[in-house]
C-alpha cells in the first residue's frame, strides 16, 4: 500500500492554494472541523481498507493497493 500525491500537478497545485486559503482544511467542504481537516477522516478511513484503491474526495492524494 502506498499514497502519494496525485500525479497531475495542476491538481495539486490548486488543491494545495485552495488549503492555504482554508487552514489546512478541505477545500471541497463547506463544514471545518477536526474530520474535514488534510488528511480528511474520510481518507484516512478508506486507507485502512486492504480493498480500496483511489483518490480522496478532492483529489490530492491516491491510494495504490501496491
Amino acid at each position: 500500500m502506498s499514497v502519494k500525491l496525485n500525479p497531475d500537478e495542476k491538481i495539486v497545485e490548486i488543491i494545495k492554494e485552495g488549503l492555504k486559503k482554508t487552514g489546512g482544511y478541505c477545500p471541497c467542504v463547506r463544514v471545518q472541523n477536526e474530520d474535514t481537516k488534510c488528511m480528511c477522516k474520510e481518507f484516512r478511513e478508506q486507507i485502512k481498507d486492504p480493498n480500496f484503491e483511489g483518490f480522496c474526495h478532492c483529489m490530492l492524494y491516491y491510494k495504490s493497493k501496491d
